[in-house]
């Protein structure tokens, strides 16, 4: 028994003669799987379901969204500050190391 890998055409080989054709009709046979599984749906019962998913959102109320701000702008300073430090100790390495150069 072979595996796919003893299967393929080794670099700079001549492929077998029928292995685009196979690679074709599997291509046209997946292809024609994946178009009749998709549901037909009218305009209309596609309106009626994305309005029955938005009636499932559960919205966040305003305190947690205020909360949630908050905390990203607490979050987002705390990292600015800390990678001006880090920029600035490699920054002040940079410059020792450059100054002993010359």
């Amino acid at each position: 028994m072979r595996t796919w890998k003893q299967s393929l055409p080794l670099p700079g080989s001549r492929a077998r003669a029928g292995t685009g054709a196979i690679l074709e009709t599997t291509r046209q046979r997946l292809n024609e799987k994946a178009s009749n599984n998709v549901a037909k749906t009218s305009p209309g019962e596609y309106v009626n379901q994305v309005r029955n998913e938005a009636r499932k959102v559960v919205w966040p109320t305003r305190k947690e969204t205020v909360t949630t701000a908050i905390m990203v702008l607490i979050m987002t300073t705390l990292l600015a500050i800390f990678f001006l430090g880090v920029d600035a100790f490699f920054a002040t390495i940079v410059k020792f190391l450059l100054g002993l150069l010359g």
